[in-house]
């Protein structure tokens, strides 16, 4: 019982960080878009990379770019779910053979 407990466990978080992982790279690159957006000379620049961002979002989340977000973080949670359901699976084989 208690490696299934284990392998719950690791899923949830496995699950959790790949969800969280793609939206703090999308914050980040935000962030670092509006403070380089401060230099003299590179605001519009970097308004023109956050409309690019925006517009591929919004592809993603039919018109809405924080809705195509969430699609590709869920996307995200959801393959690293299915990969760590093959690593489990894959030590279990393994432990198994040897």
């Amino acid at each position: 019982m208690t490696i299934f407990t284990n392998f719950l466990r690791s899923l949830l978080l496995t699950i959790i960080f790949s969800f969280v992982a793609p939206m703090f790279l999308v914050g980040g690159g935000w962030l670092l878009l509006s403070l380089i957006g401060h230099f003299p000379g590179l605001q519009e620049l970097t308004e023109a990379i956050a409309t690019q961002i925006m517009h591929f979002l919004a592809t993603f989340g039919s018109g809405t770019p924080l809705r195509g977000l969430f699609v590709i973080s869920l996307t995200c949670s959801f393959v690293g779910a299915l990969f760590d359901t093959y690593a489990y699976y894959r030590y279990q084989i393994l432990r198994i053979d040897s």
